[in-house]
């Protein structure tokens, strides 16, 4: 069992509020028109013979667009060695990322419990990863692991394994931790990072956010301290625009260099609490820390003086939409001192729908016709649920007054419409135009 689950309930106590399991007005019933292996199969066809994504997307950045990322072609792909494997049974038909996972060496670990993953050293030319699709309001990410062991029913970063020619359902099983992190970023910023971004017309600099892709503060970070390696170096510069997000409570350790950049820099952290059910909380994500211990990180950030907001992404029709329920996460993050709050519905990668459409199916039998349905084609829910979704947050955002989050207040003053992720699109769709990866 992870650390993150024994620590102690914070000594103060967030106010309950009762939610009904389901919001009907939302989430109609509607008939089964297609099975989600088929709506994996259909999608299946869209990748190229590599299995690989549009040359703008990168393994740290969601797919430039709606039909360019698929499960892979097990027929035709490259075959895949196990990780473990000795760098000599790499097949020789590997490329890129596939071929360092496969060569990747066993990371030494202190833990010894039976639902530990496997940790890899996975060695790589670079941190800073640029981002080019037009879907994201950033410029660069920092992903300092690869794979999660959060384990979100949901997570839409599960393609990310694909890269390697890994199944998606190993994206918990098997963590790759980034060598040389500090040492390759000093080099990365000094060469590529831009203090006057083209975005903004020279008068802003680029966006990095950490976290997009993997949880820099899941308990791989406890033994081999990526992350923190990272925001040591960051914290050497000034001038940046820096944000994190996290659903765990162990970036109060890093309060300390967090304020250190936060003196020189702009920084905002988002803490993601999707319901404020812990058993609920439990089955969608079962590793990630106790949603009262993720506010209890918001209230000691904020009373370190720290800008921090809560994400309730993904929104999770029929599951986490109830009644009162979103209205819940977001009264107690303003209890606990967040500044800004924000949610976008659930969307469904494929290689993240054969994982989360099965869960539907056992625990919440009664909802998979609908998501066989919304979600059988492409990765969104339809258009008139996602409208009302993003109304009822921004009515939340307008009733305890919370403010948008900094640096999507800063991207509101370009001239260029700039599209989001899914998981912040309800949010960002009252700030400004946008045109949906997320979860």
């Amino acid at each position: 069992m992870s650390p993150v689950h024994s620590q102690p309930a914070p000594s103060f106590r967030f106010r309950r509020r009762r939610a009904s399991p389901t919001t009907a007005e939302l989430f109609p019933e509607c008939p089964d028109v297609i099975s989600p292996m088929q709506m994996v199969h259909d999608l299946a066809q869209v990748v190229d013979q590599r299995g690989s994504n549009s040359s703008q997307a990168t393994p740290d950045c969601p797919p430039a667009s709606r039909t360019q990322h698929g499960t892979q072609n097990r027929e035709s792909d490259p075959v895949r060695i196990d990780a473990a494997a000795p760098p000599e049974r790499a097949h020789a038909r590997l490329v890129g990322i596939a071929r360092l996972a496969a060569s990747s060496r066993p990371a030494e670990t202190r833990r010894n419990s039976a639902e530990r993953p496997e940790y890899f050293l996975l060695p790589v030319k670079s941190i800073l990863n640029r981002c080019d699709s037009n879907r994201v309001p950033f410029e660069w990410t920092i992903n300092p692991y690869r794979g999660c062991e959060f384990a979100c029913q949901y997570c839409y970063a599960r393609y990310t394994h694909e890269y390697m020619e890994l199944d998606g359902s190993e994206f918990e099983k098997k963590i790759y931790v980034k060598k040389d992190a500090a040492p390759l970023l000093a080099q990365d910023i000094s060469r590529k990072y831009s203090y006057a971004s083209e975005s903004s017309g020279g008068e802003k600099p680029d966006h990095i956010a950490i976290g997009t892709a993997t949880d820099p503060y899941q308990p791989a970070e406890r033994e081999h301290g990526v992350t923190r390696a990272c925001l040591e170096e960051l914290a050497k510069r000034e001038g940046l625009s820096i944000s994190i997000v996290t659903k765990s409570n162990q970036i109060v350790r890093d309060i300390d260099v967090l304020k250190k950049i936060a003196t020189r820099s702009s920084l905002q952290i988002d803490i993601t609490v999707t319901t404020m059910r812990p058993r609920l909380a439990r089955m969608l994500e079962p590793r990630a820390p106790r949603p009262d211990l993720r506010l209890a990180a918001v209230k000691e950030l904020h009373e370190a003086g720290l800008a921090v907001g809560v994400s309730a992404s993904p929104l999770v029709p029929g599951i986490t939409d109830g009644d009162g329920e979103l209205e819940a996460v977001a009264a107690a993050a303003k209890e606990a001192g967040a500044e800004w709050f924000f949610s976008g519905v659930l969307f469904l990668m494929p290689s993240s729908a054969k994982q989360f459409l099965p869960f539907v199916r056992e625990k919440f039998p009664r909802l998979a016709k609908q998501y066989e349905q919304w979600y059988a084609k492409n990765g969104y829910a339809p258009e008139e649920y996602r409208r009302k979704a993003s109304e009822r947050v921004a009515w939340i955002r307008k009733k305890h007054g919370f403010r948008s989050r900094p640096w999507v207040e800063i991207k509101q003053t370009l001239t260029r419409s700039q599209l989001s992720l899914g998981w912040d699109g309800a949010a960002q769709k009252m700030e400004r135009t946008q045109s949906c990866a997320a979860g």
